[in-house]
């Protein structure tokens, strides 16, 4: 497997206001084969980003002599596939279709989706959506991005994350299946999942659905948010995690998701990630 620095790990990174150059200088710097961009709709890349940067900025990876393992995007925690409002729900959709098209121009094939939310744990004020509303809303939503993904040969890879939504891996291969197409499946967490479930049977059960792998680290004995800390400092079972992926065949990226930055922490971050997949 090769190792991939999120581009939110770095200062300026989860902003947006951090240049890719430098980023991507960082993270061949650390000893990261690759890197994974972050798209929003305000920053240095956003989904009015054009053909011609697109090319740039993989112009650039190639000097650097990384890989682009991917593109992730939050978007869709404050402007949700799931949300009640009708122009909120169609603003993240051509938002999503945009995005997917800056990812294929970036030459990369997963795209990081977050499918919208029961409730969205930092943001008090965000309305709360009946399981079964947001489960169909988010249904709908990938059903209309299909069509988009297949053209554009990009994946949407759907995260597990913290949104009370997707709680079982028997219900995120339930929910990928149904749209019947190698171009949904799941950008798969090791960390969000600890504090109610083992990584090791959601890669099992999951299998080839998993187009990308989030490493991050988390102790079940805080169970709130501060609970993710650096890696090796949690309850994730590392080598557990790796014979599973090996068991499924996983041979793609591994990306270090280490949020927020702190001074220090990508370079920890990158020893870490050495040591567990080297």
């Amino acid at each position: 497997m090769k190792i991939s620095a999120s581009y939110w790990i770095f200062d300026g990174g989860l902003d947006g206001t951090l240049q890719i150059s430098s980023a991507m200088e960082q993270a061949r710097g650390l000893g990261f084969d690759g890197i994974e961009l972050g798209i929003a709709s305000k920053g240095v890349l956003t989904h009015q980003t054009t053909k011609e940067e697109c090319e740039e900025i993989v112009r650039e990876a190639e000097k650097q002599g990384l890989e682009i393992s991917g593109v992730a995007s939050g978007e869709s925690w404050t402007s949700s596939p799931t949300s009640s409002d009708d122009k909120v729900r169609e603003t993240i959709l051509d938002f999503t279709q945009k995005a997917l098209q800056v990812t294929q121009w970036l030459g990369t094939d997963a795209y990081l989706y977050v499918p919208g939310a029961v409730e969205v744990f930092f943001l008090p004020e965000a309305e709360v959506i009946p399981y079964d509303v947001c489960f169909k809303r988010a249904s709908e939503a990938i059903t209309k991005l299909v069509p988009v993904a297949e053209k554009l040969g990009v994946a949407i890879a759907v995260e597990n994350v913290w949104n009370k939504f997707l709680l079982s891996p028997l219900e995120m291969r339930e929910f990928i299946d149904n749209f019947n197409t190698s171009q949904v499946g799941v950008y798969f967490d090791v960390g969000n999942v600890l504090l109610t479930g083992y990584p090791d049977q959601w890669i099992r059960i999951l299998g080839s659905r998993i187009k990308r792998v989030h490493i991050k680290d988390f102790k079940r004995s805080v169970g709130t948010a501060d609970g993710f800390v650096d890696l090796l400092d949690g309850d994730v079972d590392f080598e557990a995690v790796k014979q599973a992926l090996s068991e499924i065949n996983y041979n793609g990226y591994v990306t270090a998701e280490m949020i927020p930055f702190s001074p220090g922490r990508p370079e920890k971050t990158a020893a870490a990630m050495k040591e567990i997949f080297k």
